[in-house]
């Protein structure tokens, strides 16, 4: 997966904020979603993310898959991250 093209990630102390350059639309992000959102745009699998988190945060395996899964989707959905 990688980003579509004009999307910019900035991290910050509170996580980060994606910006789409296009439109000026934005979405802030969290810790976790900006795990996600490096490591996709790396062009690394969302196994990759899940295996960041859990390592990184006191959460279950199972919850992490299910949160990047759906995180990918909604980034997919909003033509954000092209598969």
């Amino acid at each position: 997966m990688k980003l579509r093209k004009g999307i910019a990630v900035t991290t910050t102390e509170y996580g980060g904020v994606l910006l789409d350059e296009r439109d000026g639309s934005y979405w802030q992000l969290n810790d976790t979603s900006i795990i996600v959102v490096e490591t996709l745009a790396a062009g690394q699998a969302p196994e990759v993310a899940v295996e960041r988190i859990v390592a990184e945060f006191d959460v279950e395996r199972a919850e992490a898959e299910s949160d990047v899964a759906q995180l990918t989707r909604q980034l997919v959905e909003a033509k954000i991250l092209r598969p």
